[in-house]
Protein backbone atom coordinates (compact mmCIF):
# COMPACT_ATOMS: atom_id res chain seq x y z
CA UNK A 1 0.00 0.00 0.00
CA UNK A 2 1.36 3.69 -1.48
CA UNK A 3 2.16 5.64 1.77
CA UNK A 4 0.66 9.65 1.73
CA UNK A 5 4.61 10.54 1.60
CA UNK A 6 5.55 8.42 -1.63
CA UNK A 7 2.64 10.74 -3.29
CA UNK A 8 3.34 14.19 -1.69
CA UNK A 9 6.30 15.71 -0.89
CA UNK A 10 6.92 15.57 3.07
CA UNK A 11 8.56 17.34 5.83
CA UNK A 12 9.46 15.83 8.88
CA UNK A 13 8.67 17.50 12.57
CA UNK A 14 10.72 16.37 15.14
CA UNK A 15 8.57 16.70 18.60
CA UNK A 16 10.99 17.77 21.31
CA UNK A 17 7.57 18.09 23.74
CA UNK A 18 6.52 21.68 23.06
CA UNK A 19 2.83 22.56 23.38
CA UNK A 20 3.39 24.20 19.55
CA UNK A 21 4.97 20.79 17.59
CA UNK A 22 1.18 20.86 15.94
CA UNK A 23 1.49 24.49 14.78
CA UNK A 24 4.18 24.03 12.51
CA UNK A 25 2.47 20.82 10.92
CA UNK A 26 -0.47 23.36 9.79
CA UNK A 27 1.46 26.06 8.84
CA UNK A 28 3.31 23.58 6.49
CA UNK A 29 0.15 22.17 5.48
CA UNK A 30 -1.41 25.74 5.09
CA UNK A 31 1.45 26.12 2.43
CA UNK A 32 -0.20 22.84 0.46
CA UNK A 33 2.85 21.16 2.00
CA UNK A 34 2.64 17.64 3.47
CA UNK A 35 4.29 17.28 7.53
CA UNK A 36 4.29 14.77 9.38
CA UNK A 37 5.41 15.02 12.85
CA UNK A 38 7.26 12.08 14.76
CA UNK A 39 8.86 12.11 18.07
CA UNK A 40 12.12 13.41 18.76
CA UNK A 41 13.60 10.08 19.63
CA UNK A 42 12.84 8.89 16.22
CA UNK A 43 15.40 7.21 14.49
CA UNK A 44 16.30 7.78 11.04
CA UNK A 45 16.69 4.10 9.93
CA UNK A 46 13.35 3.86 10.87
CA UNK A 47 11.60 6.63 9.25
CA UNK A 48 10.09 4.88 6.08
CA UNK A 49 10.39 7.84 3.46
CA UNK A 50 12.87 10.52 2.80
CA UNK A 51 11.92 13.90 3.73
CA UNK A 52 12.07 16.76 1.52
CA UNK A 53 13.53 18.83 5.02
CA UNK A 54 13.45 18.50 8.61
CA UNK A 55 12.00 20.88 11.19
CA UNK A 56 12.92 20.22 15.21
CA UNK A 57 10.70 21.67 17.33
CA UNK A 58 11.03 23.46 20.86
CA UNK A 59 11.18 21.57 24.23
CA UNK A 60 10.88 22.77 27.96
CA UNK A 61 14.14 20.64 28.03
CA UNK A 62 17.39 22.25 28.49
CA UNK A 63 19.88 21.02 25.85
CA UNK A 64 23.19 20.49 28.22
CA UNK A 65 20.90 19.01 31.30
CA UNK A 66 21.49 15.31 31.57
CA UNK A 67 18.47 13.36 30.27
CA UNK A 68 17.90 16.13 27.71
CA UNK A 69 16.44 14.76 24.49
CA UNK A 70 18.80 14.96 21.38
CA UNK A 71 17.77 14.03 17.62
CA UNK A 72 19.30 10.86 15.61
CA UNK A 73 22.64 12.88 14.70
CA UNK A 74 22.20 10.84 11.40
CA UNK A 75 19.79 13.35 9.80
CA UNK A 76 23.03 15.79 9.70
CA UNK A 77 24.12 13.58 7.27
CA UNK A 78 20.76 12.97 5.42
CA UNK A 79 21.82 15.92 3.65
CA UNK A 80 18.39 17.73 3.38
CA UNK A 81 17.53 21.45 4.36
CA UNK A 82 17.21 21.60 8.70
CA UNK A 83 15.26 24.01 10.39
CA UNK A 84 15.91 24.72 14.24
CA UNK A 85 13.17 26.67 16.29
CA UNK A 86 13.31 27.63 19.73
CA UNK A 87 15.05 24.38 21.38
CA UNK A 88 15.53 22.98 17.72
CA UNK A 89 18.40 25.94 17.48
CA UNK A 90 19.72 25.40 20.40
CA UNK A 91 19.93 21.63 19.77
CA UNK A 92 21.76 22.19 16.48
CA UNK A 93 24.66 24.38 18.11
CA UNK A 94 25.33 21.89 20.61
CA UNK A 95 25.39 19.28 18.09
CA UNK A 96 28.00 21.30 16.45
CA UNK A 97 29.91 22.33 19.25
CA UNK A 98 28.13 25.80 19.66
CA UNK A 99 27.63 26.94 23.34
CA UNK A 100 24.22 26.86 24.96
CA UNK A 101 23.24 28.56 28.82
CA UNK A 102 20.59 29.70 30.84
CA UNK A 103 19.47 32.90 30.03
CA UNK A 104 19.58 35.68 32.66
CA UNK A 105 15.55 35.72 32.62
CA UNK A 106 12.92 33.97 30.94
CA UNK A 107 11.91 35.52 27.59
CA UNK A 108 8.66 35.34 26.86
CA UNK A 109 6.81 37.87 24.35
CA UNK A 110 7.32 40.11 21.72
CA UNK A 111 10.44 41.20 20.32
CA UNK A 112 11.98 42.38 17.35
CA UNK A 113 14.21 41.15 14.97
CA UNK A 114 16.94 42.55 12.76
CA UNK A 115 17.21 40.68 9.87
CA UNK A 116 21.52 40.86 9.30
CA UNK A 117 22.58 41.44 6.19
CA UNK A 118 25.43 39.19 5.09
CA UNK A 119 29.06 39.60 3.36
CA UNK A 120 27.52 40.32 0.14
CA UNK A 121 24.87 42.90 1.59
CA UNK A 122 22.05 40.40 0.83
CA UNK A 123 19.48 39.17 3.32
CA UNK A 124 19.80 35.52 3.89
CA UNK A 125 17.09 33.61 1.84
CA UNK A 126 14.98 32.44 5.23
CA UNK A 127 13.88 35.94 6.15
CA UNK A 128 13.85 37.06 2.09
CA UNK A 129 11.30 39.94 1.77
CA UNK A 130 10.32 40.47 5.25
CA UNK A 131 12.24 44.26 5.96
CA UNK A 132 15.05 45.08 7.90
CA UNK A 133 12.71 44.61 11.08
CA UNK A 134 9.89 42.30 12.02
CA UNK A 135 8.18 41.36 15.15
CA UNK A 136 8.71 37.68 16.63
CA UNK A 137 7.19 35.76 19.84
CA UNK A 138 10.11 34.65 22.12
CA UNK A 139 9.21 31.51 24.81
CA UNK A 140 12.88 30.45 26.30
CA UNK A 141 15.14 30.31 29.09
CA UNK A 142 18.16 29.28 28.08
CA UNK A 143 19.86 30.83 24.46
CA UNK A 144 23.18 30.39 22.21
CA UNK A 145 25.94 31.93 24.25
CA UNK A 146 28.59 30.95 21.75
CA UNK A 147 28.31 30.70 18.02
CA UNK A 148 29.01 26.81 16.60
CA UNK A 149 32.30 26.70 13.64
CA UNK A 150 30.84 27.78 10.44
CA UNK A 151 27.70 29.52 10.88
CA UNK A 152 27.26 33.25 10.99
CA UNK A 153 23.90 35.30 12.61
CA UNK A 154 21.12 36.18 10.20
CA UNK A 155 18.66 37.56 13.14
CA UNK A 156 19.59 39.33 16.49
CA UNK A 157 16.94 41.12 18.83
CA UNK A 158 18.28 43.28 21.96
CA UNK A 159 18.67 40.64 24.02
CA UNK A 160 19.89 37.87 21.80
CA UNK A 161 22.83 38.41 19.45
CA UNK A 162 22.48 34.65 18.00
CA UNK A 163 18.32 34.74 17.50
CA UNK A 164 19.08 33.71 14.23
CA UNK A 165 21.61 31.60 12.84
CA UNK A 166 22.74 29.99 9.61
CA UNK A 167 25.71 27.16 8.18
CA UNK A 168 28.13 28.58 5.63
CA UNK A 169 27.70 26.58 3.25
CA UNK A 170 25.09 23.63 4.22
CA UNK A 171 21.04 24.71 4.14
CA UNK A 172 21.17 24.44 8.11
CA UNK A 173 19.14 27.49 10.22
CA UNK A 174 18.62 27.79 13.52
CA UNK A 175 16.16 30.35 15.11
CA UNK A 176 15.18 31.38 18.38
CA UNK A 177 11.75 32.46 18.12
CA UNK A 178 8.64 30.39 17.46
CA UNK A 179 7.22 31.66 13.73
CA UNK A 180 4.32 28.82 14.04
CA UNK A 181 2.51 30.82 16.43
CA UNK A 182 0.42 33.70 15.42
CA UNK A 183 2.24 35.96 17.50
CA UNK A 184 5.09 35.87 14.98
CA UNK A 185 2.77 37.58 12.32
CA UNK A 186 5.46 36.82 9.40
CA UNK A 187 6.09 33.56 10.75
CA UNK A 188 4.05 31.45 8.61
CA UNK A 189 5.86 33.51 5.65
CA UNK A 190 9.11 32.51 7.40
CA UNK A 191 7.98 28.77 7.29
CA UNK A 192 6.65 29.02 3.74
CA UNK A 193 10.26 30.57 2.71
CA UNK A 194 11.94 27.00 4.89
CA UNK A 195 9.65 24.58 3.01
CA UNK A 196 8.99 26.04 -0.95
CA UNK A 197 12.20 28.28 -1.42
CA UNK A 198 14.61 26.33 0.61
CA UNK A 199 13.54 22.74 0.59
CA UNK A 200 11.86 23.33 -3.07
CA UNK A 201 8.84 21.10 -1.82
CA UNK A 202 5.87 21.08 -4.35
CA UNK A 203 2.86 22.80 -3.35
CA UNK A 204 0.92 20.16 -3.79
CA UNK A 205 -0.87 18.78 -0.86
CA UNK A 206 -4.60 19.59 -1.54
CA UNK A 207 -8.13 18.08 -0.71
CA UNK A 208 -8.64 17.98 -4.53
CA UNK A 209 -5.50 15.71 -5.09
CA UNK A 210 -5.72 13.26 -1.97
CA UNK A 211 -9.37 12.04 -3.21
CA UNK A 212 -8.26 10.85 -6.51
CA UNK A 213 -4.72 9.49 -4.56
CA UNK A 214 -6.41 8.09 -1.51
CA UNK A 215 -9.35 6.46 -3.57
CA UNK A 216 -6.72 4.55 -5.55
CA UNK A 217 -4.89 3.59 -2.59
CA UNK A 218 -7.63 2.21 -0.93
CA UNK A 219 -8.68 0.28 -4.35
CA UNK A 220 -4.99 -1.07 -4.45
CA UNK A 221 -5.38 -1.42 -0.73
CA UNK A 222 -8.39 -3.78 -0.61
CA UNK A 223 -8.11 -5.82 -4.22
CA UNK A 224 -10.85 -6.11 -6.79
CA UNK A 225 -12.54 -8.34 -4.48
CA UNK A 226 -11.99 -7.77 -0.47
CA UNK A 227 -14.83 -6.20 1.45
CA UNK A 228 -14.80 -3.03 4.09
CA UNK A 229 -16.78 -3.27 7.07
CA UNK A 230 -17.03 0.46 8.68
CA UNK A 231 -17.38 1.35 11.62
CA UNK A 232 -19.75 4.57 11.48
CA UNK A 233 -21.10 7.02 14.03
CA UNK A 234 -22.99 9.98 12.54
CA UNK A 235 -20.11 12.42 13.12
CA UNK A 236 -17.79 14.11 10.54
CA UNK A 237 -15.17 12.20 10.53
CA UNK A 238 -16.68 8.85 10.16
CA UNK A 239 -19.38 9.86 7.48
CA UNK A 240 -16.55 10.98 5.55
CA UNK A 241 -14.48 8.01 5.54
CA UNK A 242 -17.84 6.16 4.82
CA UNK A 243 -18.21 7.88 1.84
CA UNK A 244 -14.75 7.76 0.39
CA UNK A 245 -14.81 4.42 0.70
CA UNK A 246 -18.40 3.89 -0.92
CA UNK A 247 -16.80 5.97 -3.56
CA UNK A 248 -13.48 3.67 -3.78
CA UNK A 249 -15.03 0.22 -3.90
CA UNK A 250 -19.15 1.14 -4.03
CA UNK A 251 -21.37 -2.12 -2.47
CA UNK A 252 -18.29 -4.03 -1.25
CA UNK A 253 -18.32 -1.60 1.59
CA UNK A 254 -21.09 -2.24 4.31
CA UNK A 255 -21.36 0.55 6.93
CA UNK A 256 -22.77 -0.60 10.48
CA UNK A 257 -23.25 1.46 13.44
CA UNK A 258 -23.19 -0.11 17.11
CA UNK A 259 -25.75 1.53 19.41
CA UNK A 260 -23.34 1.08 22.30
CA UNK A 261 -26.01 2.30 24.81
CA UNK A 262 -24.08 5.92 25.54
CA UNK A 263 -25.35 7.50 22.17
CA UNK A 264 -26.76 10.53 22.16
CA UNK A 265 -30.07 10.80 22.81
CA UNK A 266 -32.38 9.20 19.42
CA UNK A 267 -28.67 9.44 17.84
CA UNK A 268 -29.19 5.70 16.12
CA UNK A 269 -32.58 6.71 14.36
CA UNK A 270 -30.94 9.63 13.10
CA UNK A 271 -27.73 8.74 12.35
CA UNK A 272 -29.63 6.05 9.49
CA UNK A 273 -31.92 8.82 7.99
CA UNK A 274 -28.90 11.17 7.61
CA UNK A 275 -26.70 8.75 5.86
CA UNK A 276 -29.53 6.47 4.01
CA UNK A 277 -31.06 9.66 2.87
CA UNK A 278 -28.22 11.52 2.84
CA UNK A 279 -25.00 9.98 1.37
CA UNK A 280 -26.92 6.96 0.09
CA UNK A 281 -24.74 4.61 2.12
CA UNK A 282 -26.48 1.24 3.40
CA UNK A 283 -26.12 1.40 6.83
CA UNK A 284 -26.76 -1.62 9.83
CA UNK A 285 -27.96 -0.63 12.99
CA UNK A 286 -26.85 -3.60 15.72
CA UNK A 287 -28.21 -2.79 19.21
CA UNK A 288 -25.71 -4.13 21.52
CA UNK A 289 -26.27 -1.71 24.49
CA UNK A 290 -26.56 -4.53 26.95
CA UNK A 291 -23.29 -6.06 26.14
CA UNK A 292 -21.77 -2.58 26.48
CA UNK A 293 -23.12 -1.45 29.80
CA UNK A 294 -22.72 -4.87 31.10
CA UNK A 295 -18.96 -4.54 30.61
CA UNK A 296 -18.86 -0.84 31.94
CA UNK A 297 -20.58 -1.79 35.32
CA UNK A 298 -18.97 -0.68 37.96
CA UNK A 299 -16.05 1.36 35.79
CA UNK A 300 -14.85 4.60 36.99
CA UNK A 301 -11.03 4.99 35.48
CA UNK A 302 -11.50 6.73 32.14
CA UNK A 303 -8.69 4.50 30.58
CA UNK A 304 -10.88 1.21 30.87
CA UNK A 305 -14.06 2.54 29.71
CA UNK A 306 -12.10 3.41 26.32
CA UNK A 307 -10.32 0.40 26.57
CA UNK A 308 -13.60 -1.83 27.10
CA UNK A 309 -15.92 -0.30 24.44
CA UNK A 310 -12.72 -0.40 22.07
CA UNK A 311 -12.23 -3.97 22.29
CA UNK A 312 -15.60 -4.08 22.86
CA UNK A 313 -16.30 -2.56 19.37
CA UNK A 314 -14.23 -4.83 18.02
CA UNK A 315 -15.76 -8.26 19.02
CA UNK A 316 -19.57 -6.75 17.69
CA UNK A 317 -17.43 -5.48 14.51
CA UNK A 318 -15.70 -9.39 14.07
CA UNK A 319 -19.09 -11.20 14.64
CA UNK A 320 -21.06 -8.63 12.20
CA UNK A 321 -18.22 -9.58 9.25
CA UNK A 322 -18.78 -13.27 10.04
CA UNK A 323 -22.43 -12.96 8.95
CA UNK A 324 -21.31 -11.07 5.86
CA UNK A 325 -18.62 -13.69 4.64
CA UNK A 326 -21.65 -16.22 5.53
CA UNK A 327 -24.06 -14.48 3.44
CA UNK A 328 -21.66 -14.08 0.20
CA UNK A 329 -20.64 -17.98 0.53
CA UNK A 330 -24.62 -18.80 0.55
CA UNK A 331 -24.84 -16.54 -2.30
CA UNK A 332 -22.70 -17.38 -5.09
CA UNK A 333 -23.31 -13.55 -6.80
CA UNK A 334 -20.75 -12.23 -3.64
CA UNK A 335 -17.56 -12.71 -3.93
CA UNK A 336 -14.65 -11.84 -1.33
CA UNK A 337 -14.50 -11.95 2.36
CA UNK A 338 -14.48 -9.04 5.14
CA UNK A 339 -10.79 -8.38 5.59
CA UNK A 340 -10.49 -4.40 6.88
CA UNK A 341 -12.16 -2.99 9.39
CA UNK A 342 -12.69 0.97 8.48
CA UNK A 343 -12.33 3.63 10.91
CA UNK A 344 -12.59 7.58 11.10
CA UNK A 345 -9.08 8.18 12.63
CA UNK A 346 -7.29 11.73 12.38
CA UNK A 347 -4.02 12.84 12.82
CA UNK A 348 -4.91 14.63 16.19
CA UNK A 349 -6.25 11.39 17.54
CA UNK A 350 -2.82 9.78 16.48
CA UNK A 351 -0.46 12.57 17.75
CA UNK A 352 -2.46 12.34 21.10
CA UNK A 353 -2.16 8.63 21.80
CA UNK A 354 1.72 8.36 21.19
CA UNK A 355 3.77 8.18 24.22
CA UNK A 356 7.11 9.29 23.62
CA UNK A 357 10.36 8.19 25.80
CA UNK A 358 11.61 11.43 25.83
CA UNK A 359 9.57 15.04 26.38
CA UNK A 360 5.82 14.09 25.73
CA UNK A 361 3.33 11.91 27.74
CA UNK A 362 0.33 10.25 26.22
CA UNK A 363 -2.96 12.43 26.90
CA UNK A 364 -5.52 9.86 26.38
CA UNK A 365 -6.07 6.64 24.86
CA UNK A 366 -8.11 7.02 21.31
CA UNK A 367 -10.64 4.06 21.33
CA UNK A 368 -9.81 3.44 18.11
CA UNK A 369 -6.18 4.05 18.13
CA UNK A 370 -5.04 2.97 21.57
CA UNK A 371 -7.92 0.52 22.38
CA UNK A 372 -8.08 -1.98 19.83
CA UNK A 373 -7.59 -6.26 19.90
CA UNK A 374 -3.69 -7.06 19.51
CA UNK A 375 -5.06 -10.10 18.04
CA UNK A 376 -7.79 -8.34 16.11
CA UNK A 377 -8.74 -10.62 12.87
CA UNK A 378 -9.62 -7.62 11.23
CA UNK A 379 -6.98 -5.21 9.18
CA UNK A 380 -7.38 -1.85 9.58
CA UNK A 381 -7.93 0.93 6.95
CA UNK A 382 -7.71 4.40 7.86
CA UNK A 383 -8.49 6.67 5.21
CA UNK A 384 -8.02 9.88 7.06
CA UNK A 385 -5.39 9.36 9.62
CA UNK A 386 -2.89 11.82 8.22
CA UNK A 387 -5.66 14.39 8.16
CA UNK A 388 -6.68 17.32 10.62
CA UNK A 389 -10.91 18.08 11.20
CA UNK A 390 -10.33 21.16 9.13
CA UNK A 391 -9.27 19.14 6.39
CA UNK A 392 -11.62 16.27 6.90
CA UNK A 393 -14.72 18.95 6.64
CA UNK A 394 -13.03 21.06 3.38
CA UNK A 395 -12.83 16.87 1.89
CA UNK A 396 -16.29 15.94 2.82
CA UNK A 397 -17.61 19.37 1.19
CA UNK A 398 -15.43 17.67 -1.89
CA UNK A 399 -17.56 14.71 -1.39
CA UNK A 400 -20.88 16.35 -1.99
CA UNK A 401 -21.99 15.59 1.44
CA UNK A 402 -24.51 18.14 2.96
CA UNK A 403 -23.58 20.86 5.46
CA UNK A 404 -25.76 19.99 8.22
CA UNK A 405 -23.42 16.49 7.79
CA UNK A 406 -19.80 18.36 7.26
CA UNK A 407 -20.38 20.87 10.19
CA UNK A 408 -21.73 18.30 13.08
CA UNK A 409 -19.82 19.00 16.44
CA UNK A 410 -16.93 15.96 17.18
CA UNK A 411 -19.32 12.63 19.17
CA UNK A 412 -16.41 10.60 20.81
CA UNK A 413 -15.88 6.92 19.79
CA UNK A 414 -16.88 6.07 24.14
CA UNK A 415 -19.60 8.32 23.48
CA UNK A 416 -21.18 9.69 27.10
CA UNK A 417 -19.29 6.84 29.14
CA UNK A 418 -16.76 9.64 29.14
CA UNK A 419 -19.08 12.35 29.35
CA UNK A 420 -20.20 10.40 32.87
CA UNK A 421 -17.29 11.26 35.75
CA UNK A 422 -18.28 7.75 37.44
CA UNK A 423 -20.08 4.80 36.32
CA UNK A 424 -22.21 4.16 33.57
CA UNK A 425 -25.57 2.92 34.11
CA UNK A 426 -28.63 3.39 32.32
CA UNK A 427 -30.18 6.13 34.88
CA UNK A 428 -27.09 8.11 34.18
CA UNK A 429 -26.73 7.94 30.46
CA UNK A 430 -30.75 8.94 30.25
CA UNK A 431 -29.84 11.80 32.68
CA UNK A 432 -26.93 13.01 30.50
CA UNK A 433 -28.93 11.86 27.40
CA UNK A 434 -31.65 14.80 28.09
CA UNK A 435 -29.40 17.11 29.24
CA UNK A 436 -27.15 17.54 25.86
CA UNK A 437 -30.29 17.19 23.96
CA UNK A 438 -31.43 20.67 25.63
CA UNK A 439 -27.67 22.27 25.65
CA UNK A 440 -27.61 21.70 21.82
CA UNK A 441 -31.36 22.50 20.94
CA UNK A 442 -30.59 25.89 22.74
CA UNK A 443 -27.35 26.44 20.88
CA UNK A 444 -29.07 25.82 17.48
CA UNK A 445 -32.40 27.91 18.31
CA UNK A 446 -29.74 30.69 18.84
CA UNK A 447 -28.01 30.16 15.62
CA UNK A 448 -24.60 29.23 17.69
CA UNK A 449 -23.45 25.53 16.65
CA UNK A 450 -21.58 26.72 13.42
CA UNK A 451 -19.64 29.06 15.84
CA UNK A 452 -18.86 26.54 18.62
CA UNK A 453 -16.63 23.81 17.28
CA UNK A 454 -17.86 20.84 19.82
CA UNK A 455 -20.32 21.68 22.82
CA UNK A 456 -21.53 18.88 25.11
CA UNK A 457 -22.80 18.90 28.34
CA UNK A 458 -20.92 16.32 31.44
CA UNK A 459 -22.57 14.68 34.39
CA UNK A 460 -20.61 15.15 37.35
CA UNK A 461 -19.88 12.29 40.05
CA UNK A 462 -21.16 14.66 42.76
CA UNK A 463 -24.49 15.87 44.47
CA UNK A 464 -25.09 19.25 45.61
CA UNK A 465 -27.67 20.78 47.82
CA UNK A 466 -30.55 23.06 45.91
CA UNK A 467 -34.18 23.92 46.34
CA UNK A 468 -37.27 23.06 44.22
CA UNK A 469 -40.87 24.06 45.35
CA UNK A 470 -39.96 25.34 48.79
CA UNK A 471 -38.36 21.63 49.02
CA UNK A 472 -34.38 21.27 49.70
CA UNK A 473 -33.24 19.03 47.45
CA UNK A 474 -29.77 16.86 46.52
CA UNK A 475 -28.82 16.02 43.38
CA UNK A 476 -26.51 15.66 40.39
CA UNK A 477 -24.57 18.62 38.72
CA UNK A 478 -24.09 19.16 34.96
CA UNK A 479 -21.11 21.00 33.02
CA UNK A 480 -21.51 22.38 29.89
CA UNK A 481 -18.52 22.62 27.62
CA UNK A 482 -18.23 24.43 24.31
CA UNK A 483 -15.03 25.54 22.58
CA UNK A 484 -13.98 27.26 19.53
CA UNK A 485 -11.28 25.41 17.96
CA UNK A 486 -8.99 25.63 14.63
CA UNK A 487 -7.82 21.79 15.13
CA UNK A 488 -8.54 20.81 18.22
CA UNK A 489 -4.82 20.48 19.08
CA UNK A 490 -5.70 23.84 21.19
CA UNK A 491 -9.19 25.43 22.04
CA UNK A 492 -10.40 28.13 23.51
CA UNK A 493 -13.80 28.56 25.28
CA UNK A 494 -16.80 29.82 24.03
CA UNK A 495 -18.15 32.95 25.21
CA UNK A 496 -22.24 32.41 25.40
CA UNK A 497 -24.64 35.19 25.64
CA UNK A 498 -25.92 35.21 29.50
CA UNK A 499 -29.75 34.84 28.46
CA UNK A 500 -28.30 31.90 26.21
CA UNK A 501 -26.86 30.36 28.94
CA UNK A 502 -29.87 31.42 31.55
CA UNK A 503 -31.93 29.45 29.35
CA UNK A 504 -30.48 26.36 29.25
CA UNK A 505 -29.72 25.61 33.03
CA UNK A 506 -33.57 26.57 33.50
CA UNK A 507 -34.58 24.16 30.80
CA UNK A 508 -31.73 21.44 32.21
CA UNK A 509 -32.68 21.66 35.89
CA UNK A 510 -36.44 21.83 35.62
CA UNK A 511 -36.89 19.73 32.24
CA UNK A 512 -34.08 16.68 33.57
CA UNK A 513 -34.87 14.70 36.98
CA UNK A 514 -31.67 14.73 39.19
CA UNK A 515 -29.84 17.54 38.22
CA UNK A 516 -30.43 20.55 40.40
CA UNK A 517 -27.51 22.66 39.60
CA UNK A 518 -25.51 23.57 36.10
CA UNK A 519 -21.73 25.47 35.24
CA UNK A 520 -19.93 26.18 32.73
CA UNK A 521 -16.45 25.08 32.07
CA UNK A 522 -14.38 27.89 31.19
CA UNK A 523 -11.23 26.15 30.79
CA UNK A 524 -8.83 26.81 27.44
CA UNK A 525 -6.55 23.57 26.53
CA UNK A 526 -4.17 23.58 27.52
CA UNK A 527 -4.09 22.89 30.07
CA UNK A 528 -7.20 21.08 29.86
CA UNK A 529 -7.73 18.95 27.67
CA UNK A 530 -11.60 19.63 25.59
CA UNK A 531 -13.32 16.04 27.00
CA UNK A 532 -13.22 16.12 30.91
CA UNK A 533 -12.38 12.03 30.67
Amino acid sequence: MAEVHDQFDTILILDFGSQYSHLITRRCREHKVYAELLPCTTQLKDVNFRPKGIILSGSPYSVYEEGSPHADPAIYELRVPILGICYGLQEIAWHMKGEVSKHTHREYGYAQIEAVKSESSSVDALFEGLGEEFQVWMSHGDQLSAMPPNFHVIGRTNTAPYAAIAHDSKPVYGIQFHPEVTHSPRGKEIIGRFILNICGCRAHWTMEEFIGKEIARIRTTCGPQGRVIGAVSGGVDSSVAAKLMHEAIGDRFHAIMVDNGVLRLNEAEQVHEMLDKDLGVNLTVIDASDRFLQRLDGIEDPEQKRKIIGNTFIHVFEEEAAKIDAAAVADASEKGRVEWLLQGTLYPDVIESISFKGPSATIKTHHNVGGLLKDMKLKLIEPLRELFKDEVRVLGRLLSIPNHLVQRHPFPGPGLAIRILGPVNREQVAILQKADNIYIEEIRKAGLYDQISQAFAVLLPVKAVGVMGDMRTYEQVIALRAVTSEDFMTADWFTFPTDVLRRISSRITNEVAGINRVTYDISSKPPATVEWL
